[in-house]
C-alpha cells in the first residue's frame, strides 16, 4: 500500500515543479535553467497486461538547450527490484518522448538515498549495456531551513526539507519555520503545503510535533468553511480519478454515469468507484451493489 509520506515526497514537486531547480542548484548540478513545466502522464503501460507507473512525471522546457523529461520516485526502503523499474521507465520514457529523461529519487533516509544513487547496471558485469545513475534528493543533501525567512521565500522548498528531515534531531526547528512561513503566503497554496507536509511526516515522530503547530500556529486553517471546501475539493479529485481509470481503460462513459460519479460528494463511495472502476467491463456496472 503506498503510504501518505510516500505520495507528498513526489506531489509536491506537480504542485511546485520549481523546487527541482532550487534543490539541485544548492548541490551546483550542471542543469539548465528550464523556461517553462508541463505535467506529464504518469501511466507506462504497455499494450501487455502489465501495468507501470512512475510517480510523477514532468517535462522541463529550456530556451537554449532544448527540454527532458524529470520522472520523480518517492523510496522509502531499499528494494532490489526496484533498479530494474527504474532502467525500464528511463528507458521507455525516451523511447516514446525522444528526449533525455532523468530519474529522481527521494527518500526520507539517508542509507536509501546513498543506495539509490547506484550506478546500476543492466547486463554482463565485463559489458553493461544500460548504466542506470538516479539522481536522489535526501536528508545527506537537501537543505536544512531552520531560518523562518528562508522558508517564508521559498515554502516549496521549505516543505521539502521539512519531509526529508522528518527523523533528523532539528526536525521540530524545521516544522516551526515552515509554520510560521505558512502564514505569509495565500490561505489556498498555505493549506495544500500544510496538509502535504502532515502526509509526508506520517508515521514519524514529528508528526504529532506538526499537528500541534497546525491547531496553534495555523488555526485559520480549521475553519467550517475551509474544512468544507477541503471535502469537497478532494471529492472532486477522487470523482475525476474514476473517470481517468475508464479513459485509460478505453471504457465509453455515458452522460448518467459521469453525471452521478461527478455529483458524488461521499468521499467513502467514491473510493470504492475508484477502485471498481480497474475491473468492471462497462461503466454502468461501478454502481452495481456488492
Amino acid at each position: 500500500m503506498v503510504s501518505s509520506s510516500h505520495e507528498a515526497m513526489h506531489r509536491i514537486f506537480q504542485k511546485e515543479p520549481g523546487v527541482f531547480g532550487r534543490a539541485i542548484r544548492a548541490l551546483d548540478l550542471p542543469f539548465p535553467e528550464p523556461v517553462s513545466v508541463a505535467l506529464m502522464p504518469t501511466d507506462l503501460t504497455e499494450t501487455t497486461p502489465l501495468e507501470r507507473r512512475v510517480d510523477t512525471l514532468l517535462r522541463f522546457d529550456t530556451e537554449h538547450q532544448g527540454s527532458f523529461l524529470l520522472a520523480v520516485e518517492s523510496q522509502g526502503r531499499r528494494d532490489s527490484g526496484k533498479p530494474a523499474s527504474w532502467a525500464y521507465y528511463t528507458s521507455y520514457l525516451h523511447a516514446k518522448y525522444h528526449l533525455p529523461t532523468v530519474l529522481l529519487i527521494t527518500c526520507q533516509d539517508k542509507s536509501t538515498a546513498v543506495w539509490a544513487a547506484g550506478p546500476f547496471s543492466v547486463g554482463p558485469a565485463h559489458w553493461p549495456m544500460l548504466t542506470i545513475r538516479p539522481l536522489v534528493l535526501g536528508p545527506h543533501n537537501v537543505p536544512v531551513i531552520t531560518d523562518v525567512r528562508a522558508a517564508a521565500a521559498d515554502v516549496p522548498l521549505a516543505t521539502l526539507s521539512a519531509i526529508t528531515h522528518s527523523k533528523d534531531a532539528n526536525a521540530d526547528a524545521i516544522l516551526k519555520a515552515l509554520a510560521a512561513a505558512l502564514k505569509t503566503i495565500d490561505g489556498d497554496d498555505a493549506e495544500i503545503f500544510s496538509e502535504l507536509t502532515e502526509q509526508g511526516l506520517a508515521n514519524s515522530p514529528a508528526l504529532k510535533t506538526w499537528r500541534k503547530l497546525v491547531t496553534v500556529e495555523l488555526s485559520f486553517f480549521k475553519s467550517e468553511t475551509s474544512q468544507r471546501l477541503r471535502a469537497e475539493g478532494r471529492a472532486e479529485e477522487r470523482a475525476e480519478a474514476v473517470l481517468r481509470v475508464f479513459e485509460q481503460r478505453g471504457i465509453e462513459v455515458p452522460d448518467s454515469v459521469r453525471e452521478q460519479v461527478v455529483g458524488c460528494d461521499d468521499l467513502d463511495t467514491l473510493r470504492v468507484w475508484f477502485d471498481r472502476a480497474f475491473a468492471v467491463v462497462a461503466a454502468e456496472e461501478l454502481f452495481a451493489e456488492e
